[in-house]
């Protein structure tokens, strides 16, 4: 049986190796899928902001000025990118080896958690997002974005036949629903919108204050 350190590293020289196509990649379904879900997503970031699993960067751009950002990312090879990224562009952020599912953050740390497209390749996802919920602080806001399981039938069939491949691969999901999860956990979903044929689907939640 393989270990849990052995299969993140396995992971982590996998995202290494795939970090010098993702952004074109990305690029790619930024144009033709996920439309204006990177600006939906962090326009709503405040305060003191933690994005999982920041990979390349690609968010950055996106946020307001004036927040105060942390990326934690399992992949070395992508935060290098980031933090190039992050020069070019003048922002602040600070940048952390990190795996979600074991965040090295003290609870109740940050106003806002983000999380864009990336919880499908989370090997755990469920706990990723008790980790999330558990670092915000009380009136914090959880945002996620994602694509998961299509509202039809004939694509999420495709789906189940593509994950045959994906999840051996590079660990890649695509009929996960993480909303179901937050609404378990007692997060309040405040914004939800879920488009392409059900395929995208992001949502802001807060966690309650008592």
């Amino acid at each position: 049986m393989v270990s849990d350190s052995a299969r993140r590293a396995r992971w982590r020289r996998y995202w290494d190796r795939h970090s010098k196509t993702y952004d074109r990649e990305m690029r790619f379904f930024d144009r033709v899928l996920f439309g204006d879900t990177r600006s939906w997503i962090c326009q709503q970031a405040t305060g003191e902001v933690l994005e999982v699993a920041i990979g390349t960067g690609l968010n950055l751009e996106h946020y307001p000025s004036d927040v105060a950002l942390t990326g934690i990312e399992l992949s070395p090879d992508m935060l290098v990118i980031a933090r190039r990224r992050a020069d070019d562009l003048g922002r602040q952020v600070e940048l952390r080896v990190g795996d979600a599912e074991a965040l090295d953050i003290p609870s109740a740390t940050f106003d806002t958690v983000v999380c864009t497209f990336s919880l499908c390749a989370i090997p755990d996802h469920h706990k990723a997002l008790t980790e999330m919920t558990r670092i915000l602080r009380p009136g914090g806001v959880l945002l996620l974005a994602d694509h998961v399981a299509s509202s039809d039938r004939v694509l999420r069939a495709s789906q189940r036949v593509l994950e045959l491949v994906t999840i051996p691969l590079g660990g890649e999901h695509f009929r996960r629903r993480p909303i179901e999860h937050v609404r378990d956990a007692g997060v309040r979903i405040e914004r939800h919108d879920r488009f392409a044929a059900g395929i995208v689907e992001r949502l802001a939640a807060r966690r309650p204050i008592d």
